[in-house]
């Protein structure tokens, strides 16, 4: 019956019209806010971020096959970061066409050149899925990307249960209003983000967000970054043209910007062409990498996040490669894939 009144609802244009305007109001007053294209950079005036009007069911199967892939995604990121024979191999055709990602991977060789002073690396992925409704009356979860560097909304998540709870007791529908779950996905970036400031080991080190210039996703990120500010860990906000003006480093490769030692540098910035406007963006970069600091992601995990990769990783026997010993691993990841298939002018074979 809940099914056939949801139904109901969504056939009644006068309601939903009602519902909208509500659904506004209690998305700006639980902060699921963003700035307006015409000021993304003044705090004057704010609008609701896009938002769906009702909560999307998942079967309670996906979801929680979803958290538990989710720890071996994160390691499969790790190995292959620290791979730098499967990165090379992999990238070597992207790299030829690519400029952007061929910038980033002269910064991946130098660094590896060099050897970096920070063993550390704080990974903060985002797995991007969508269900598959088979024409046999199945539902499966299926993978369409994972973001290792920049991944948004969690932030703004951490305040849209609310927001749906709120609609759908208006709607009339309270059994599916508790069927909400809890998520603070913002309290949760915060635990990684202090972990990495606590074992870099300063007191008086900050953590340096590196945003673009056009902010109006600030929101996502103040969530975040209150978090920090709540456990007594100072943040700094910075853009890459600061770091170019002035970013050093000093005998030990501990980085400073402003004059502030930098524990933790949290890329919200940096993971397209148009973010690196000259070559002094490009050298900042390449100052962070080699730096004492940690990163969140390091060069080698953006790379590991590159699509190609993402590719090379669905063929046959490669998962193998990385987790010889764990069948079971390799099966639930491979159970998220959906088909990708790469743009060089070869013959493949897909299975």
């Amino acid at each position: 019956t809940n099914s056939a009144t949801h139904q109901a609802v969504l056939k009644d244009e006068n309601l939903i019209t009602n519902i909208e305007e509500i659904a506004k109001d209690t998305a700006l007053l639980h902060g699921v806010l963003m700035r307006t294209k015409e000021t993304p950079n003044s705090p004057e005036v704010v609008s609701y971020a896009p938002f769906t009007l009702f909560p999307t069911p998942v079967p309670t199967a996906l979801f929680h096959q979803a958290l538990a892939v989710q720890t071996h995604f994160n390691r499969l990121v790790d190995r292959v970061s620290q791979n730098p024979s499967f990165l090379e191999e992999t990238l070597a055709s992207t790299i030829k066409v690519d400029n952007f990602t061929a910038r980033l991977f002269n910064i991946y060789k130098q660094v590896q050149q060099e050897h970096c002073p920070q063993s550390i690396v704080l990974g903060l992925n985002r797995s991007d899925y969508m269900l598959d409704h088979s024409p046999h009356g199945g539902t499966s979860l299926k993978q369409i990307e994972i973001n290792t560097i920049a991944a948004s909304f969690g932030g703004l998540a951490s305040r849209t249960p609310d927001v749906h709870r709120h609609i759908l007791k208006v709607t009339n529908l309270p059994e599916e209003s508790k069927n909400v779950l809890d998520n603070n996905p913002a309290a949760g970036l915060a635990r990684g983000l202090a972990k990495a400031w606590e074992l870099y080991g300063s007191e008086r080190a900050v953590v340096m967000f590196l945003v673009e210039d056009v902010q109006r996703n600030i929101y996502d990120h103040r969530y975040v970054e209150n978090e920090l500010w709540k456990r007594n860990i100072p943040v700094i906000r910075r853009q890459l043209e600061d770091v170019c003006r002035t970013g050093s480093l000093d005998e030990s490769r501990r980085l400073f910007v402003d004059g502030r030692e930098i524990a933790t540098v949290y890329f919200r910035n940096g993971y397209m062409p148009q973010n690196y406007t000259s070559d002094k963006s490009w050298e900042a970069r390449l100052m962070m990498e080699r730096s004492l600091a940690v990163k969140c992601p390091d060069i080698s995990t953006h790379l590991a996040g590159t699509k190609k990769v993402q590719q090379e990783l669905a063929r046959q026997g490669v998962l193998e490669r990385f987790f010889p010993d764990e069948p079971e691993t390799v099966a639930q990841i491979r159970a998220t894939f959906a088909g990708l298939y790469t743009l060089d002018m070869v013959e493949e074979q897909h299975c």
